[in-house]
């Protein structure tokens, strides 16, 4: 009986992985996990102050919310749009 290696049985495994890419580089782009972390940090930030009727800075914290809100989405599509382009363009390679 020969390895694994030699029946070609981890082959799948090194594909799924090539096509996943690197785990590291979700590290090195945490700018999407920021940015969601200043959502709700905002947003803690103002309801606490709404309870204290502090409604000037309520507003405040809430434009700011909104803001951090719309840049971390924006992010998101930008990103999404970028990979998908990039997936597609691996999918349809008539290698695979």
């Amino acid at each position: 009986m020969g390895s694994s290696a030699e029946t070609g049985m981890g082959s799948p495994i090194r594909k799924q992985k090539d096509f996943f890419g690197d785990q590291k580089k979700r590290v090195r782009k945490p700018l999407i996990p920021i940015g969601a972390l200043l959502t709700a940090g905002i947003l803690t930030v103002g309801l606490i102050r709404f309870r204290q009727r502090n409604s000037q800075l309520v507003q405040k914290l809430m434009g700011a919310r909104v803001v951090v809100q719309v840049a971390t989405v924006a992010l998101m599509s930008v990103l999404l749009i970028t990979v998908g382009k990039i997936y597609s363009g691996i999918l349809t390679s008539p290698g695979i």
